[in-house]
C-alpha cells in the first residue's frame, strides 16, 4: 500500500504546475489528530472534518480511536476541489484507495463532526490548538546537590584501570553490535568496529550517498548524564561537546554544517528537577549552540523519568537525573578520509598529541573513575570556553587538508586512559602477531640451517657437489 501511495505522489508532482496536490503531510505520532490540524494551519484557515468519512476496517473504534490512532501508510493531502477528479483518476490507475474527509474554510477553527452520535468531539480555534496555547507557568526552585570531594590518594592504579574498563559506559559493546548486520544496503562506510581486531570504538558512523561517489553523511552521539547529578547545565554542554568531537572524526568541513537532535529527559515535578531542566535548556539552546553556530532543528522530550512502588508498606521512588542525549548529523565530503582511533605506525615518524579543551582543569566530578568507587566528586568537567571547540574544528580541518592526521579519538568516559587503550591495544595485538610471525620464520630458517649442517657432517667429504646440492634442496623443502 505504501508503494501505491508513493506512485500516486510521484505521478502528481511529475505534472509540474498541474500538480493537484497543494500540500502533503505524513500521518505519524498522534494520527489524524496531529496531521490534520497541522495541514490546515499551513493555510491559516479552518476546516470542517467528517469523522465517519475516515476509512476504517474496524467498526467498533470509538471516536477518539478513529481520530488519534497512528495507523501507518497514510497521508493527509490538501487538493483543490476542481482538481479532485484528476487526482481520483490517478489514484484509481494506481489502485490506491483514498477518502475525502472534509474541506477547508475561512472560519479559522477546526470542527470534527460525528454523524453517528450527532455531536462534535472537536470544535476549537486552530490558533488555540497549535499556535497560541495558554502559557504554562511553573514556580520552581533549585535544590543544591550534595558534593563530596573524591580522594584519589589511596587508589591503586592497576585496580582502578580494571574497574574503569569494566564500567558499562566504557566496556566493550561488541555483544550489542554483532547481533545484527551492520552493512545492510551496501552503503555503510564506517560502522562501530575498527582495525584488524575489530574493536568497537569508532567515534562516528558514516554512510555513502550513492554507490559511485565518496560523499555521504555522518552521525555521532553525545551524553554525560552522570554529571547532571552535580551540575545539569554542565552535563548538557558536555553532551553537545562530545557529539561534536565525535563527528569531527569524519570529513565534515565546518561546524556550521552540523545539525543536532536533542532528546531531553527529566523527572518533571520533582523537587529541583524542573529548575535543572530549564537551566540546562537555556545553557544549551540559548547560550552554547548560538556561540558555536549550530542549530537544533529537531528534538523530543520524556518528562516522566521516575518510578514509584510500595515495599512492606513503605512508599519508595527512584528518579533519573536531567539527561540530554545529543545526535549530531552532517554531510561528508569524502567518506574515505574518516579517521579512527587505530594507530597507523608505518615508516613515517608519528607523535601522539593531547588537545586539552579543559585547559588543564582535571576535574573528576561524575567521572567513570569516581563512579567505580561509589563516589560522585565535587566539581564536574565543563565546556568553559566554547571558542576552543570552534578552534579545534578549524585546526583539524587544516591538518586533514595537509594529510597530517593518522588517527583520532575523543576523550570522554574513562578519560585519557580509556581514549588511548583501544588504539594502542589494537596496535599491540598487531605487533604481537607480527613478532610471532617473525619468530616462526626465524625458527624455520634456523631448522633449515641446522639441517644443512647436519647433512654436511653426516656425509663423506668426497661426496660430489651435485649430491650435496640435491640433499640441501630436499632438506630445505622439508617443513619444520
Amino acid at each position: 500500500m505504501q508503494r501505491r501511495a508513493q506512485e500516486v505522489i510521484d505521478r502528481c508532482w511529475a505534472l509540474g504546475e498541474r500538480n493537484p496536490i497543494m500540500l502533503i503531510h505524513d500521518v505519524g505520532a498522534g494520527g489524524l489528530s496531529n496531521a490534520v490540524p497541522e495541514a490546515v494551519a499551513h493555510s491559516h484557515r479552518g476546516a470542517h472534518i467528517d469523522l465517519r468519512a475516515i476509512p476504517s476496517a474496524e467498526s467498533g473504534l470509538s471516536p477518539m480511536e478513529l481520530w488519534c490512532n497512528e495507523a501507518q501508510e497514510r497521508y493527509v493531502l490538501v487538493i483543490e476541489v476542481e482538481a479532485l477528479p484528476q487526482f481520483a483518476a490517478i489514484a484509481a490507475r494506481e489502485r490506491c484507495p483514498f477518502a475525502v474527509i472534509g474541506e477547508t474554510n475561512a472560519s479559522g477553527g477546526l470542527t470534527l463532526r460525528d454523524p453517528l452520535f450527532e455531536d462534535r468531539p472537536v470544535d476549537m480555534p486552530i490558533e488555540l490548538l497549535l499556535g497560541k496555547p495558554p502559557r504554562l507557568v511553573r514556580d520552581v526552585s533549585s535544590v543544591p546537590p550534595q558534593r563530596r570531594r573524591f580522594d584519589t590518594a589511596g587508589i591503586e592504579l592497576r585496580e582502578a584501570a580494571y574497574r574503569v574498563l569494566r564500567l558499562p559506559a566504557v566496556a566493550d559493546k561488541t555483544f550489542l553490535i554483532t547481533i545484527g548486520d551492520r552493512t545492510v544496503g551496501g552503503l555503510i562506510s564506517r560502522d562501530q568496529l575498527v582495525g584488524p581486531c575489530q574493536v568497537p570504538v569508532s567515534d562516528v558512523a558514516v554512510t555513502l550517498a550513492d554507490y559511485r561517489g565518496a560523499a555521504g553523511e555522518a552521525m555521532a552521539m553525545g551524553e554525560r548524564t552522570p554529571v547532571a547529578v552535580l551540575d545539569a547545565p554542565a552535563s548538557g554542554r558536555l553532551a553537545v561537546a562530545e557529539a561534536i568531537t565525535n563527528i569531527l572524526a569524519a570529513d565534515i568541513g565546518t561546524l556550521s554544517q552540523i545539525r543536532l537532535s536533542a532528546n531531553w529527559m527529566a523527572a518533571a515535578g520533582e523537587p529541583g528537577e524542573d529548575a535543572a531542566l530549564y537551566a540546562t535548556v537555556h545553557a544549551v539552546a540559548k547560550e552554547l549552540c548560538p556561540k558555536l553556530g549550530i542549530a537544533i532543528p529537531v528534538g523530543k522530550d520524556s518528562l516522566s523519568m521516575r518510578t514509584r512502588w510500595s515495599e512492606a508498606g513503605v512508599e519508595k521512588s527512584v528518579i533519573g537525573p536531567v539527561s540530554l542525549i545529543v545526535s549530531a548529523f552532517a554531510p561528508v565530503r569524502d567518506a574515505r578520509a574518516t579517521l579512527t582511533p587505530v594507530l597507523q605506525l608505518d615508516e613515517r615518524p608519528t607523535s601522539l598529541w593531547l588537545i586539552d579543551l579543559a585547559g588543564g582543569r582535571n576535574r573528576l566530578g561524575g567521572s567513570a573513575l569516581a563512579q567505580v568507587y561509589g563516589e560522585l566528586g565535587d566539581e564536574p568537567p565543563d565546556l568553559d570556553e566554547p571558542q576552543r571547540l570552534t578552534q579545534l574544528a578549524a585546526a583539524l580541518g587544516e591538518l586533514r587538508n595537509h594529510g597530517l592526521l593518522r588517527a583520532y579519538h575523543d576523550r570522554s568516559d574513562g578519560g585519557l586512559f580509556a581514549t588511548l587503550v583501544p588504539g594502542t591495544a589494537d596496535w599491540t595485538s598487531r605487533s604481537r602477531r607480527a613478532a610471532a610471525a617473525r619468530s616462526r620464520s626465524c625458527s624455520r630458517r634456523s631448522r633449515v640451517s641446522w639441517c644443512r649442517s647436519w647433512r654436511a657432517m653426516s656425509q663423506p667429504s668426497s661426496r660430489s657437489s651435485h649430491g650435496t646440492g640435491s640433499a640441501t634442496r630436499r632438506c630445505t623443502s622439508a617443513r619444520p
